[in-house]
C-alpha cells in the first residue's frame, strides 16, 4: 500500500468507528428524578393512593389475594393485565385470558410489585423507566417512559 492509500484507510476506520460511537448523555440519576415527578404529579391529578418502595416504584394493592407463595425468578405466575403509558396510551393488554411466563423473564418493575400480592391478587404499578424498558424503549413503547399496569395474579406457583 502506498501512503495515500493508508492514510485513506485509516480515515475509513476512525470514520467508521466515530460513527458506531455516539455521545451518550444518558444521566440515570437525572431520569430516575424525573420519572419521580411524572409519578408522583400523575398519582396527585388523578387522586390515586399509592405506596412508594425503596425501588421507587409506586403501588396501590387493590386486593392482596391469598396463599403464601415466596417468589423467585422461576415462579411460574399467571396474568392479566393491561400496561398504560402516563398519557393513557394502552401499549399492552392481555386481554380476558391470562398470560402465563416466568416472574424472572418480565421486567423488573413486574418482579418487584407482584410480590405484593398472591394468587387472586390485584395491584396497580407505576414503574420508572429504569425498572421498566430504560432509554431505549421496546416496541410502540418510548424511551424513558413511566409505565402504568394494572395486574391480576390468576395464579403463582414455584
Amino acid at each position: 500500500m502506498n501512503f495515500r492509500t493508508t492514510i485513506l484507510f485509516a480515515c475509513l476506520i476512525l470514520f467508521g468507528l466515530g460513527s458506531c460511537m455516539k455521545e451518550d448523555n444518558f444521566d440515570p440519576e437525572k431520569q430516575a428524578v424525573l420519572d419521580d415527578a411524572a409519578i408522583a404529579k400523575y398519582l396527585q391529578d388523578n387522586n390515586i393512593a399509592a405506596e412508594k418502595h425503596s425501588s421507587g416504584i409506586y403501588y396501590q394493592i387493590l386486593e392482596p389475594g391469598t396463599g403464601n407463595v415466596t417468589y423467585a425468578a422461576t415462579t411460574s405466575i399467571s396474568a392479566r393485565y393491561k400496561g398504560r403509558l402516563l398519557d393513557g396510551t394502552v401499549f399492552d393488554p392481555s386481554g380476558t385470558n391470562p398470560i402465563s411466563f416466568q416472574l424472572g423473564g418480565v421486567i423488573a418493575g413486574w418482579q418487584i410489585g407482584i410480590q405484593f400480592i398472591q394468587k387472586g391478587g390485584k395491584i396497580r404499578l407505576f414503574i420508572p423507566s429504569a425498572y421498566a424498558y430504560g432509554p431505549s424503549g421496546y416496541g410502540s413503547i418510548p424511551g424513558n417512559a413511566v409505565l402504568d399496569f394494572d395486574i391480576e395474579l390468576v395464579d403463582a406457583q414455584n
